[in-house]
């Protein structure tokens, strides 16, 4: 029995900026009620926004731990770094790092809820 994944859920107390800003960053379609928002980008599972009044984000690296976060495969790591903060992300590390190996690098973000992510270059 093959699974597959088919969305994400994401929780924010702010559900139209973090919506807002997931759209931005992927592009895409969405579709909102007032307790979710569905985006739906090229290639991805449905990233689905909802409600939580009382979301309280994740303090990493530096506090509390994350409980997830998402790796997005990027082309140019300067341009999806420009597209990600225009967005509303807040750089976490401020450089590009190295990955294990030599690879090209990453960089470590979070979204206006303050959930992780990484864009690195594929």
């Amino acid at each position: 029995m093959p699974i597959t994944l088919t969305s994400v859920i994401i929780d924010a107390a702010d559900i139209d900026t973090e919506g807002a800003f997931w759209h931005r960053l992927l592009g895409g379609s969405t579709t909102t009620t007032p307790t979710h928002h569905f985006i739906q980008a090229p290639g991805l599972p449905v990233v689905v926004v909802q409600s939580a009044p009382g979301h309280t984000a994740p303090n990493w690296p530096d506090g509390a731990p994350q409980q997830m976060h998402l790796d997005f495969g990027v082309e140019d790591l300067a341009t999806a770094d420009r597209t990600a903060t225009d967005a509303g992300a807040t750089r976490l590390r401020p450089t590009a790092e190295t990955t294990p190996g030599g690879g090209a690098g990453h960089r470590v973000y979070a979204s206006p809820a303050g959930h992780p992510f990484c864009l690195r270059t594929a």
